[in-house]
């Protein structure tokens, strides 16, 4: 996910390349009696691809609604065969009731943050450029960063950045931001940058921006994005149809051992066959055009007949 870091957009329309797309197109092989679901729909590219590939009808679910206003402008006529939910992926079966569907032929999920909600300093994603503690992928709701960093304590931040962001100095960060948070001086996410940066060390040789795995263990905090991974997955299966196939994108370790494990664990209850034994990556060719493809892990699983 780090990687949308360094995958910009260009001109005043958001740009945003689909992963690993035509994969994903050949594992679920759409077909026009079919009813599928982009469980994640950003701005269309999947569900655009799954049209264009011969899918009769595609359900698009996404908690941002800026992006669904985007995908339906980039669907254009073929609006047509799709609906676009605004909801949480893992409210999926409410979904698919209100849309009188009972079983889909195909679903997708990229678990990953799309370049138009980086791209905008107004999200508060970024440490690129000034903007608010927020970071809600939906902001029709729930608590910003914000909010949520003076609701904590120093050691559960710390819990946070080290479980979701791997920040060895996890606890040097917590207590630096905490310190910045109590002498008001935390108001925009640069602020933010510059707290993280000067408790974590390193320089300008890196790689890696040493704010890069808070910011990431903040946003997936803020979004719960790992809470119900697992039992979407469950309940994504439990709607396909015989033999019908969920693609689910990672692009995190913790959210792809997830995925694996509960694809695993269907495979030996005889609900689903697991279709990828490993994961599916981009090519060199997908990373040069999009920096943003470089840490995606396609697993796909087939529902048994």
């Amino acid at each position: 996910m780090t990687t949308d870091e360094r995958s910009r957009s260009t001109g005043s329309d958001p740009v945003h390349a689909p992963v690993l797309v035509a994969e994903v197109v050949a594992h679920l092989a759409p077909r026009p009696d079919g009813v599928y679901v982009d469980c994640t729909v950003g701005l269309g590219g999947h569900t655009a691809a799954l049209l264009a590939a011969g899918a009769g009808r595609v359900i698009g679910i996404d908690r941002d609604t800026a992006a669904l206003a985007h995908a339906r402008a980039r669907l254009g006529a073929d609006t047509a065969r799709v609906d676009l939910v605004h909801a949480d992926y893992r409210d999926l079966a409410a979904v698919l009731r209100r849309c009188g569907v009972v079983q889909v032929a195909g679903a997708v999920a990229d678990l990953g943050i799309s370049s138009m909600q980086v791209d905008d300093p107004a999200r508060g994603f970024s440490f690129r450029h000034a903007g608010p503690l927020d970071m809600r992928m939906d902001q029709s709701g729930g608590a910003t960063l914000a909010e949520r960093l003076q609701a904590t304590t120093e050691s559960d931040l710390a819990d946070v950045i080290f479980q979701f962001g791997e920040e060895r100095h996890s606890r040097r960060v917590a207590r630096a931001i905490v310190r910045a948070r109590d002498v008001g001086s935390l108001v925009t996410t640069t602020d933010l940058a510059a707290v993280v940066r000067r408790a974590a060390g390193g320089g300008r040789w890196q790689r890696l921006d040493p704010a890069t795995r808070t910011f990431q263990a903040l946003r997936i905090w803020v979004n719960a994005e790992i809470d119900g991974l697992g039992a979407f997955i469950d309940t994504a299966t439990g709607a396909l149809q015989p033999r019908g196939r969920l693609a689910v994108i990672a692009f995190h370790s913790l959210e792809d051992r997830v995925v694996k494990h509960t694809m695993r664990r269907l495979a030996a209850d005889g609900v689903a066959a697991v279709v990828t034994k490993r994961p599916i990556e981009p090519g060199d060719d997908e990373i040069a055009r999009n920096a943003r493809a470089r840490s995606a892990k396609l697993r796909v699983l087939e529902k048994a007949a």
